[in-house]
């Protein structure tokens, strides 16, 4: 059989959330403004929605920059990191994986899945290919770096939804501790799916994911009970 990493599969028995309304089916517009970013957009949303008003750079966001809000939305451009931004900061080849991480935080979202609304993504051409924005609803919180004392409560979340990814099978790679917001409310929302995608049922992600947020613990300076919230458990 062969596996599609992007084709969202069934949820487990034990899957703790309760899933969500279906959200609409995405429409494109043609050369279409966005704030802050100019002209010429191929935007993709459900119900003709699009970003308006003033665009504001989102206060306390991580990554490579470039992320505005604007009214209730933010809007997040690609960038690439590594050694690859020197030479080529934001040109893809094709609009291919704006639409493959919409389609993975849509899975999510419908699930129930803790994260942020997904409002779509658009593209234009460039020179040498495409650039591309990603839309999600605005969330309050804080970023997890920015309040490490966490309760027992909100380590309790973000464990639970690693478990969660773990056993459905999603790998982002991506995946850091800048990446989870603490509403205010409680509980944890993960952020930011680009080239996650769904693995083989028997691979064992949990391995992966605590190597992956204890890197970006140390990268941070985290204090030690940061890295606690990721520990294995205890053994009886």
């Amino acid at each position: 059989m062969i596996h599609d990493p992007y084709i969202v599969p069934p949820l487990p028995a034990t899957w703790p959330f309760e899933p969500g309304t279906p959200l609409r089916p995405l429409g494109c517009r043609l050369n279409r403004e966005l704030p802050g970013l100019g002209g010429g957009w191929r935007v993709c949303t459900p119900g003709a929605i699009e970003p308006s008003g003033e665009a504001v750079p989102l206060a306390g966001a991580f990554g490579r920059g470039g992320v505005i809000r604007a009214g209730d939305m933010v809007l997040r451009p690609y960038r690439r990191g590594g050694l690859l931004r020197h030479l080529n900061e934001r040109t893809y080849r094709t609009h291919l994986r704006f639409a493959a991480e919409h389609a993975i935080h849509r899975g999510l979202w419908e699930a129930g899945f803790p994260t942020v609304e997904p409002l779509g993504y658009a593209w234009r051409p460039t020179r040498f290919g495409v650039e591309g924005v990603l839309f999600t609803r605005m969330a309050e919180g804080d970023s997890w770096p920015h309040r490490w004392d966490l309760s027992a409560e909100r380590a309790g979340a973000i464990r639970q939804a690693l478990a969660c990814l773990c056993e459905w099978g999603l790998w982002s790679p991506d995946l850091n501790a800048t990446n989870v917001l603490l509403p205010p409310g409680g509980g944890a929302l993960f952020l930011d799916w680009d080239r996650a995608g769904f693995t083989a049922s028997d691979v064992d992600l949990m391995p992966r994911y605590r190597a992956r947020l204890e890197r970006s613990l140390q990268k941070l300076g985290a204090p030690a009970e940061a890295f606690a919230v990721i520990a294995p458990a205890p053994r009886p």
